[in-house]
């Protein structure tokens, strides 16, 4: 998704912008974006936990995809931008996982299929001026019983120096405020981010904030 303003935002200079992100070019502007590997806060939540329908949300390259699917799960993977789509199928095709890659926006092109037992949000991408219709889209996904998960970052140390102002997008603490009573939160804190690929030279120690809840109506 491409949204051209009609000037620079001047409110946030150096900044990403959640109305300005060519999503794709992220992707096709680098030969690999991300690691390849899963992300460790899914794994701590999910290893072990009963198979059946995933629904991996914003799902870049595959890597959380791919390990779902090596779990045993039946997986449906979604991204906004067509290249890291493209990437994520290729890779499971050489593992031999059959994943449901799809180039949609969620928000849009919603699931018109059965719900799923988990729902996987790994850092949300959405603005904030979206936050009903995400919320909206994440627990109409989810099957009763079934578990809705949410990994988002955690504040930066020296908000100053911070990539993106929290504030203008979607945050995991967002989408937890927003669930009703059909809702149980099993998980609601911060931790330390597992795992070491994450890291940049320099990098200060990231933790992420984790949503797990089940639904229970």
């Amino acid at each position: 998704m491409t949204s051209v303003p009609e000037h620079e935002p001047d409110h946030h200079p150096g900044r990403v912008d959640p109305d300005d992100v060519d999503w794709d070019a992220n992707y096709r502007d680098a030969e690999r974006r991300w690691s390849g590997q899963v992300n460790g806060s899914l794994v701590v939540e999910i290893e072990g936990h009963p198979r059946g329908r995933a629904l991996d949300v914003g799902c870049g390259e595959g890597a959380d995809a791919i390990w779902l699917a090596e779990q045993g799960w039946m997986v449906t993977a979604v991204d906004i931008a067509p290249t890291a789509v493209a990437r994520g199928a290729e890779a499971a095709a050489e593992r031999g996982l059959v994943i449901d890659f799809r180039a949609v926006d969620l928000l849009v092109d919603r699931p018109t299929s059965n719900p799923f037992d988990l729902v996987s949000l790994q850092y949300p991408g959405f603005p904030i001026d979206r936050l009903d219709d995400v919320v909206e889209t994440l627990t109409a996904a989810v099957a009763p019983g079934g578990t809705l998960l949410i990994v988002g970052h955690a504040p930066h140390p020296s908000p100053e120096d911070a990539p993106f102002v929290r504030d203008e997008w979607v945050q995991a603490e967002d989408i937890v405020a927003k669930l009703d009573a059909a809702w149980k939160v099993e998980v609601h804190e911060t931790r330390p981010r597992p795992g070491e690929h994450h890291r940049q030279t320099g990098a200060h120690d990231m933790d992420d904030v984790i949503v797990r809840a089940r639904r229970t109506g």
